[in-house]
Parts: C-alpha cells; sequence; structure tokens
C-alpha cells in the first residue's frame, strides 16, 4: 500500500523540478551577454533553488511526522542542497555578470556553463527522485 505523505512529498518536489527542467533550455536559444536575459535567468534560477528548499522542508516534517526517519533525512538532504547551491550559484553568477559588464569576452562562456550545470544538477536530481519513487512510497513492513 502506497504511503500517501511520502508520496505527496514527493510529488511536492517534482514540481518546481519539473517546471526547470521545461523552462531552463529554452534560454540556450539567446543570448546571455544581453542583460534582461541573464537577469531573467538570475530570477529563475534563483526562485527554483528556493521553491527546491520550501518544498523539501514542507516535504520533511510532513514524512518526519509519519515516523519515516530515513525518508524525512533524504529529502532534508535535497532541501539543503538547495539551500547550499542556491548561495553558491548566485555569487558565481553574480560574479559572471560583473565581468561580463566590465569587458571580459569569456564572462558568457563561463555563464553559459553555469547555465548548462545547474540544468544537469536539476536533471540529476530529477532522476534520483523519480527512481526512488517507488522504494519511498511504499510503507515498510
Amino acid at each position: 500500500m502506497p504511503d500517501p505523505v511520502a508520496l505527496f512529498a514527493t510529488v511536492v518536489l517534482l514540481f518546481p523540478m519539473g517546471y526547470f527542467l521545461l523552462a531552463a533550455p529554452a534560454f540556450l536559444l539567446v543570448s546571455l551577454d544581453i542583460p534582461p536575459v541573464t537577469q531573467l535567468l538570475r530570477g529563475m534560477f534563483s526562485s527554483y533553488f528556493l521553491m527546491v528548499a520550501i518544498a523539501g522542508a514542507v516535504g520533511t516534517v510532513a514524512v518526519g511526522l509519519t515516523g519515516r526517519v530515513f525518508v524525512a533525512l533524504a529529502i532534508a538532504l535535497i532541501a539543503a542542497f538547495a539551500v547550499w547551491t542556491r548561495r553558491w550559484f548566485l555569487q558565481r553568477w553574480d560574479a559572471q555578470l560583473q565581468a561580463r559588464d566590465a569587458g571580459d569576452a569569456e564572462a558568457v562562456r563561463r555563464l553559459r556553463r553555469l547555465h548548462w550545470g545547474g540544468m544537469l544538477c536539476n536533471a540529476v536530481e530529477l532522476a534520483v527522485i523519480l527512481i526512488s519513487i517507488p522504494y519511498v512510497v511504499v510503507t515498510p513492513a
């Protein structure tokens, strides 16, 4: 029998990841030397990491209250990773924006690498969560 709380927590985590998986590749079609584009992409990354952190915190509490400590810990790790990654990512993004605005020709390439890295990070997290669904949502015997 599936555990509805664990299933709910998993689905809540999948929403921001799924949205980002669909929205982020569109920015591959535009140049990152256009300031409004990079600001919009920065905002999207910031919102993505924040939403994963919030969804992870809600999921951790919900699953933790059911007594499934291991699942709650796994969800808490995802939330903590999102908090840490958001700070790390946005600091690097802002540094590259400043470098680009100062005339560094390589800054746009580094911004694109950050963009690809953020999309890859999301894809890996999403894959891990999708693969773990059969193990997470089943009520332990």
